[in-house]
């Protein structure tokens, strides 16, 4: 996936619903967007290989069955080994659930953790007067979620307490709507800080942009 999922309209209502939710909290919701957190090359290798070496067995296996050599020589069955690997290597950049197979959970969400540690602090989430941050991360490919509270935040709001946001992103991203996901995720994030507390002061000022960034 190379371009953004998100329209115009998308856009609009992303930052409607995060000047909503801050104007009833001094929390500052940052939302940010990723198709994928890393080119994983890894996976077309691993992919590669694991067709070269499913052709591999079926020739151990055709042979040893059939007490015979295939019909063509060493060249033609490592032609053929490196023509599945090839094909390996095409399928796994060519299907995204093939993709993820290959690349496993493990990795997937330390890159993922990676890749929103950096948003974090490229956009400056910690820059705000009482350390009241947020940023909620979604790496598309990986349906994947981080949500990152600054000090003043993770005072109040313990990491568990997000697993409803993170969860009603990640099933809008499985079903290829990840704005309505979003819209819903940022009024959640309103409600449970106003829930803990996070109040907004008379002085209360927008610190940082309530747009949509897409890395």
């Amino acid at each position: 996936m190379n371009q953004s999922p998100f329209s115009q309209s998308d856009l609009d209502r992303i930052g409607e619903a995060v000047r909503a939710a801050e104007s009833k909290t001094s929390g500052e919701i940052v939302p940010y967007f990723v198709n994928q957190s890393d080119d994983y090359r890894v996976a077309r290798w691993r992919g590669g290989v694991a067709l070269a070496g499913i052709a591999m067995v079926a020739f151990l296996t055709f042979h040893i069955l059939s007490k015979t050599w295939l019909p063509f020589g060493i060249l033609e069955l490592s032609g053929s080994l490196v023509g599945a690997f090839l094909l390996g290597v095409i399928l796994v950049r060519a299907i995204p659930s093939l993709r993820r197979l290959m690349l496993g959970h493990a990795l997937m969400d330390h890159r993922v953790s990676q890749r929103a540690s950096v948003a974090f602090l490229s956009e400056e989430v910690f820059k705000t007067r009482e350390r009241t941050g947020i940023l909620i991360f979604l790496s598309f490919f990986e349906r994947r979620v981080i949500v990152l509270g600054d000090s003043g935040i993770n005072a109040k709001v313990a990491k568990a307490d997000w697993d409803g946001i993170v969860h009603t992103i990640v099933k809008s991203m499985k079903q290829g709507k990840p704005a309505e996901g979003l819209v819903d995720a940022v009024q959640q994030c309103g409600v449970l800080l106003q829930q803990h507390g996070v109040e907004r002061g008379r002085d209360d000022t927008d610190e940082l942009s309530d747009a949509l960034r897409i890395g």
